[in-house]
């Protein structure tokens, strides 16, 4: 962890983003105008984290439930990463940032995959902040494919059941090479996981903010942070003072 402003702040910070479709429709606005204005936040929050030290920054942007929504959005959807990728890689340079993904990035259209490799290589020798987009993401499906590719091993002869441990099973997932979350925000206030890094959650502090994810900002994220260095993790264990 690194300190900001007299407190500490987490190491790894991930967010679910929700509350687009309900910011566009309290504005009589289309969805597509809440999805743009969704990713205005993520460039904003991604900005806040940098300067506040934060080590890694998973969002939840696209799960794989969302390719079932119309048509239309997804298109959308699509359009608008891909310029946002192509837009925003000079300044993820120029002030340090990473960009990684993970998820079944296989199944994004082939414009957003050329757009997300380029801003992965033009950004993998940057050494602050690593933002890490979770892109036709599910985490009932990441621990799936991680139990597959470790069945195959024992298959090939390559490893025995008895050897798998949370060790070896973590190196399967997505996410391995990356801390679990220190801190896990929801916002719009639902109170649900979204199948949303369920291996890698067991012992994540968990802050819900009633803001819409358009409205989201360097505000909303700091007073976050400020409830999450007030807590005590005990990871299972009985601290000595309480």
């Amino acid at each position: 962890m690194s300190s900001c402003n007299g407190f500490e702040v987490p190491r790894h910070v991930a967010i679910i983003m929700d509350g687009n479709g309900r910011w566009a429709k309290a504005r009589r606005l289309p969805r597509s105008e809440g999805h743009r204005r969704g990713f205005e936040a993520a460039r904003r929050v991604v900005e806040a984290a940098s300067e506040l030290g934060i080590g890694y920054l998973t969002l939840y942007a696209f799960s794989v439930e969302n390719w079932a929504r119309p048509s239309w959005e997804v298109r959308a959807l699509m359009e608008m990463l891909e310029e946002f990728l192509r837009s925003h890689r000079s300044e993820l340079v120029e002030k340090n940032i990473r960009l990684e993904a993970i998820g079944r990035l296989t199944d994004l259209p082939p414009a957003v995959r050329r757009e997300l490799e380029e801003t992965r290589e033009a950004t993998s020798k940057s050494t602050g902040l690593t933002v890490v987009l979770a892109l036709s993401y599910g985490g009932r499906v990441e621990i799936v494919e991680a139990a597959r590719s470790l069945a195959v091993e024992i298959e090939a002869g390559m490893l025995r059941a008895e050897e798998i441990d949370e060790t070896l099973f973590r190196q399967k997932l997505y996410t391995a090479g990356y801390p679990d979350p220190d801190l896990l925000i929801r916002t719009s206030g639902e109170k649900r996981i979204s199948n949303f890094l369920l291996w890698q959650i067991a012992y994540t502090e968990l802050y819900v903010s009633p803001t819409l994810w358009p409205d989201f900002g360097p505000e909303e994220f700091l007073a976050a942070l400020q409830d999450y260095a007030q807590r005590q993790r005990r990871f299972g264990r009985v601290l000595q003072n309480g």
